[in-house]
């Protein structure tokens, strides 16, 4: 049995900013992920053909771009370069027009004004409402729940009426926050094309939210990605740890966090190896898999199982990977710079499209992301040809294989076709990924859900993963949640994780507020008591 003061598991983007944080307070840590690399969802590999690069779940990274959680970590000390297109999105309808989201809100705003005049100087105003609240509204997004001080600077720089104004934005529905304040098309599509990245659909409560962040972002920080693929990322994230002292095991899977007198002590693997943790225990999985696999010997109380039975998925996901021999062929000049694509729908479409899910119903002309990772990283495939991928959702109760996924494939090229005449005969070679093989690809993604766990209101915040705290810390004490399933969820900023390791540290005397943390303990207590 080997020894150490943390134990992470998961080496995911979480996992690998929480066993970073703990090395940089001192902790001796092993970082055990059961796959035979580290990243989780942040990995890359040349499936398609030679000298093409792809990544194989995300790829964009503003959140990551944008985190005060990973610029501090100064990762281009340890390899990582960030690539940017010269645009970054666009929104292509099957009339050849596009919607264009610019490096310059300036442009973006010119673009959206040629269309309707007003609606430029309207989104420049949410550019500035962003300008004046990002730094605090970051802070509160990415540390735990409740933020206190950087929801009080939000509220200094607001004054108590704008506050009101902005938390109703946070509510509002997408498409109603589009037609409140735009009168062209253009800006609505790039709000809720970037507000359906989640899976809140376009007139629930909160899309407006994701819609105005992303778009914000992309003006702010852009759609970066990591120069050579989206493994660089996880790459330059363990080279860190390891400088620091972290032991990383790959290719063993834990199956049990032990625990001793109602404590975590511990993990054990697949192949009977245990080791000890003599002061936490940091778990970058998904909620029910931590609560009902990794602790299914653990007696949790009864109202926190009965509440996981609640727990919802985010969409099932497929992806589709291309090697092209030449840029795609698009017939708005505006996509051919974009980093990012939006196709399929228009904007009544975007509601048809969630419909079809929430009813779990194959979506007949479904809405796809798509990636131009060459325009984006010229490292990415040879000169001339472009790597790419789409992906859509599509509904958990389906049996993804075979015709089913054959068709729906054929339906995802129908929609770029329509946009890009000739993108069929541009491929070399094509990689599809189910949902299925998402989830064998790495266990976090149950059912190629992206996100581990919904996005909708209901499980956010205290609700998210099951309500209580909104906080990293479980009814085990040392063990700590650090995937996406806790707040604030799904993303590449490693905001999980921080919350986790801080948690962890403060329980171990190193950082104040122990009378606060005794308050969150009794709280989890008194909350899921039989």
């Amino acid at each position: 049995m080997s020894t150490a003061d943390a134990v992470v598991v998961g080496a995911g983007p979480n996992g690998l900013v929480a066993a970073n944080a703990l090395a940089d307070a001192g902790w001796d840590v092993v970082l055990v992920e059961a796959n035979d690399e580290v990243g989780g969802a942040v990995r890359s590999a040349e499936v398609t053909a030679p000298g093409y690069v792809t990544d194989l779940f995300s790829a964009f990274y503003p959140l990551a771009a944008a985190s005060p959680i990973i610029r501090d970590l100064h990762l281009e000390e340890h390899g990582l370069a960030w690539r940017r297109a010269p645009h970054v999105l666009a929104h292509a309808l099957d009339d050849g027009s596009a919607a264009l989201l610019c490096d310059r809100a300036e442009d973006t705003a010119a673009g959206l004004d040629a269309e309707a005049p007003g609606d430029g100087d309207a989104w420049l105003e949410l550019v500035r409402g962003w300008d004046r609240i990002r730094d605090p509204l970051l802070d509160a997004l990415f540390t735990p729940f409740p933020p206190v001080a950087s929801g009080a600077r939000m509220v200094r720089r607001l004054g108590a009426a704008d506050t009101l104004d902005f938390a109703r934005l946070a509510v509002t529905p997408v498409r109603r926050l589009a037609a409140e304040r735009f009168r062209g098309r253009g800006a609505g599509l790039l709000l809720t094309g970037n507000a359906l990245h989640s899976d809140v659909p376009p007139d629930a409560a909160g899309s407006g939210m994701f819609g105005w962040l992303l778009c914000m972002l992309g003006q702010d920080v852009g759609f970066p990605v990591p120069e050579g693929g989206a493994g660089e990322l996880a790459g330059a994230l363990r080279r860190r740890a390891e400088a620091k002292g972290v032991r990383v095991v790959t290719g063993a899977l834990v199956t049990q966090v032990v625990t001793t007198a109602g404590r975590a002590t511990g993990v054990r693997l697949a192949d009977g190896t245990s080791i000890s943790a003599s002061r936490a225990v940091l778990a970058d999985v998904p909620a029910p898999a931590l609560y009902q696999d990794l602790l299914a010997d653990h007696p949790l109380p009864a109202r926190l199982r009965r509440d996981l039975t609640r727990f919802q998925w985010d969409s099932a996901t497929i992806k589709v990977n291309w090697a092209l021999d030449r840029p795609v062929p698009w017939s708005a000049d505006e996509a051919r710079g974009a980093g990012t694509v939006h196709l399929g729908v228009d904007t009544d479409g975007f509601v048809d499209f969630a419909a079809d899910l929430s009813v779990g119903r194959t979506p007949e002309r479904p809405f796809l992301l798509f990636g131009q990772m060459t325009t984006s990283d010229p490292t990415r495939s040879p000169a001339g040809t472009e790597s790419a991928w789409a992906y859509t959702h599509a509904p958990h109760d389906s049996d993804w294989t075979g015709e089913r996924l054959a068709r729906h494939v054929e339906r995802m090229e129908e929609a770029i076709e329509r946009v890009a005449p000739g993108f069929r005969d541009s491929q070399v070679a094509r990689h599809v990924q189910s949902p299925g093989d998402l989830e064998s690809q790495d266990r976090s993604l149950v059912g190629g859900a992206l996100n581990a766990g919904t996005s909708g209101i209901h499980q956010q915040l205290v609700f998210r993963p099951t309500p209580g705290l909104g906080r990293p810390e479980t009814p085990v004490g040392g063990l700590y949640l650090a995937s996406a399933s806790a707040h604030p969820g799904g993303g590449v900023h490693g905001a999980c994780g921080w919350n986790a390791a801080r948690a962890a540290l403060g329980a171990n005397g190193r950082l104040t507020g122990g009378a606060r943390r005794l308050l969150a303990r009794t709280a989890w207590d008194r909350l899921l008591r039989d």
